[in-house]
């Protein structure tokens, strides 16, 4: 009886650890998350840092990353890169290519919002990434079409638009901004699905930036020697803050981790659920610390488009249980399947 009593106990303590794990891992990635967002939005902002180079920062960031994964990869030995399948010139071009192509613009747009948008705003608008994931996979043919589902993400779009139109600092050209960045990332989200996933290529973080933040670099190059280095020198005044964007680049770069860890020891789901209270934090920090403006009518389109998402992601977890389940009932009915084949042949056999 007390062994019984000591096993109960340690199954509990085992539980009770796991979900505290958890728990760690999604407030550490909250926590950088947040601090990125922040970060960003004070260097960005006219009306703080006042450095309004989105592709300098965006590209900073990829250097930085490149440099530290490179490093890590080459120089210390510390990571070693996938072998099966072994990342050839073909499949690179191919498949990391267009990936990080796709992550180059959505960061680039995303940082360019920030200075014409709130933060508040900004997440309002990230809640349109399921409607945009959902919509990309049916014109990619990754997912069949669905009425139900449909129906829920108009729901979710038009709880954007009612934050929308209760925008007091509504800005055409972020918003524009802000959804192409939503555009870009879905189509990376997806593409990573049909380009890596499928052929059992599995990255980790390090190895990811490795592949994918020097492409990043280069696709910035065209646009930042166009759009901003002719501005940059015309700006004899600005002198490079190592402390300020090399910090930033440290939190953007552990932020890459941070996904990895809470992906890996607990579920992307998880991490969408995470991102929800994120985005209210978010708000509310921006509301009370930063002081935006956030209206009523932001709040009441915000919650619809909030329902939307939690009911999309119960869905999600439902059919994320029904596959678990399938799979541990499979080598049953597997086993099941030969005993009655193995029947069926010895009574073959003795007709």
């Amino acid at each position: 009886m007390g062994r019984d009593g000591s096993s109960g106990s340690g199954a509990g303590d085992s539980l009770v650890r796991k979900v505290l794990l958890s728990y760690f891992y999604v407030g550490i990635w909250i926590f950088l998350s947040f601090s990125v967002i922040i970060y960003n939005k004070y260097i960005l902002d006219p009306k703080m840092y006042n450095w309004p180079f989105p592709i300098s920062l965006t590209m900073i960031h990829m250097g930085f990353c490149s440099s530290i994964a490179v490093l890590l990869v080459r120089g210390l030995r510390l990571v070693e890169l996938p072998s099966s399948p072994p990342m050839t010139h073909e499949l690179y071009i191919s498949s990391v290519v267009p990936i990080g192509a796709l992550y180059a613009f959505s960061l680039w747009f995303s940082n360019s919002a920030y200075i014409y948008l709130s933060v508040s705003f900004i997440q309002m608008l990230k809640a349109l990434m399921p409607v945009a994931v959902y919509s990309i996979s049916i014109l990619l043919s990754k997912e069949s079409f669905r009425r139900a589902t449909m129906a829920n993400m108009l729901s979710i779009s038009f709880g954007v638009a009612i934050a929308a139109y209760g925008e007091a600092r509504f800005d055409a050209w972020g918003v524009l901004l802000q959804l192409g960045a939503v555009a870009f990332e879905a189509t990376r989200l997806v593409l990573i699905q049909i380009l890596l996933s499928s052929k059992g290529i599995a990255l980790n973080p390090i190895t990811t930036l490795y592949y994918v933040a020097p492409c990043c670099l280069v696709f910035l190059t065209l646009p930042w020697a166009i759009v901003e280095l002719p501005v940059l020198r015309g700006t004899s005044s600005f002198h490079f803050d190592f402390l300020v964007f090399g910090t930033n680049s440290l939190c953007a770069f552990a932020l890459n981790l941070a996904v990895f860890l809470l992906v890996d020891r607990t579920s992307a789901l998880t991490m969408n659920v995470a991102g929800v209270v994120k985005d209210w934090l978010l708000i509310a920090f921006s509301w009370s610390v930063i002081r935006d403006t956030v209206t009523t009518i932001n709040l009441v389109g915000y919650g619809i488009a909030f329902l939307g998402v939690g009911y999309y992601n119960h869905i999600k977890l439902q059919a994320l249980k029904a596959k678990e389940t399938q799979k541990k009932t499979a080598p049953d009915d597997e086993e099941a399947r030969n005993l009655i084949e193995e029947k069926e042949g010895k009574s073959e056999s003795q007709v």
